[in-house]
């Protein structure tokens, strides 16, 4: 008798799961958001004294969005097997926010982080809502 060896196949491509990317899209636009009145409240705070604690309460929420974040993107990259990338910018976004909570004194550091975090967040967000971002690795 002659033995058939068959190849196994390989496994398709196919895609991360729906609600773990949806929600994940919901956080980076959130994340995008709070960040959007952080920054609208940062130039108020330059006018007014009054301003800077609501800043600093824009602040807060823009990090803790970010905890949310990494959570997310996590589980989109691990067990969704999607993009790794986005888990490792949401951790970095965490830490520039961490840092500008200690970096407020100095401009000359605060700005350049508050850009930096325009930056990651834009990157994430386009990501996000791209077709790419369904794709298993």
């Amino acid at each position: 008798m002659s033995e058939t060896v068959t190849m196994p196949r390989p496994q398709r491509a196919g895609r991360v799961s729906a609600g773990l990317l949806y929600s994940l899209r919901v956080a980076v636009s959130a994340q995008a958001a709070a960040l959007l009145v952080a920054a609208s409240f940062a130039g108020q705070a330059v006018e007014s004294d009054s301003m800077i604690e609501t800043h600093v309460m824009a602040g807060m929420v823009v990090h803790l969005v970010a905890l949310v974040q990494i959570v997310l993107a996590v589980l989109v990259w691990r067990p969704g097997r999607g993009a790794g990338w986005p888990a490792l910018a949401s951790v970095a976004l965490f830490v520039v926010g961490a840092a500008q909570h200690f970096t407020w004194l100095w401009l000359g550091a605060h700005l350049p982080n508050g850009v930096l975090l325009f930056g990651l967040t834009s990157a994430v967000l386009i990501w996000a809502w791209s077709p790419a971002a369904a794709r298993r690795r």
